[in-house]
């Protein structure tokens, strides 16, 4: 599985927006973007930039989705090309992001960040529908259940990080039982469930070209 190994939080920096790659971290002070003296874009020449232009806008809003869903260039080119057939792209690409299993495992609040659902996934600790799925990239469809092993080392560690970010609203499209703990896909996403900011016609228009 490809996956970025670099400092996450520079990514954060270079798109000029928290991108909550280090879940809790992320809310707090030490948060770079948090801080005057890091909140700017990496690298020594950062003065020396420029205006962006047309290409580099679009560029950017392409590269700020692939880093908050953790998606790399090859995988990101696939779900557009899934996303093409829909009437409209742009919302189909999205809702196909947001239906990510590691994107799943974090909406239902099971880890505080996608990184630590994508480490959850890998090592078998999540089911889906009684089966073990260790694909990160699975892509879950409405009426899917998703629960956690029965380890009870894995039971402890999930209940923990629930109790940890308790009060974190879940979506509409998600059913989750904390108790159990699971969760069950109820609905497709929409357009209103993707939580950043984005442009999508402009990941269309820059990856049409």
């Amino acid at each position: 599985m490809g996956r970025c190994l670099g400092p996450v939080c520079r990514q954060c920096r270079r798109e000029g927006m928290k991108l909550f790659l280090k879940g809790l971290r992320c809310e707090t002070a030490k948060c770079p973007i948090e801080k005057q003296s890091r909140n700017k874009v990496p690298g020594m020449h950062n003065w020396r930039r420029g205006r962006n232009t047309d290409y580099g806008v679009r560029l950017r809003e392409k590269q700020k989705v692939k880093r908050y869903y953790g998606v790399l260039e090859k995988q990101f080119r696939i779900y557009f090309d899934q996303a093409t057939k829909a009437v409209n792209t742009g919302e189909a690409l999205l809702c196909i992001l947001e239906r990510r299993l590691d994107n799943v495992v974090y909406k239902m609040n099971f880890t505080d960040s996608r990184r630590d659902a994508r480490q959850l996934i890998n090592h078998g600790h999540i089911y889906v529908n009684g089966t073990r799925v260790d694909v990160a990239s699975f892509l879950v469809k409405i009426g899917d259940k998703v629960t956690i092993g029965k380890g009870e080392n894995t039971q402890k560690m999930i209940k923990a990080k629930i109790e940890a970010i308790a009060g974190s609203p879940t979506q509409n499209w998600i059913e989750v039982n904390s108790a159990t703990p699971e969760g069950t896909v109820v609905a497709f996403p929409s357009r209103e469930d993707v939580q950043i900011p984005v442009e999508e016609h402009l990941i269309v228009e820059f990856c049409s070209k």
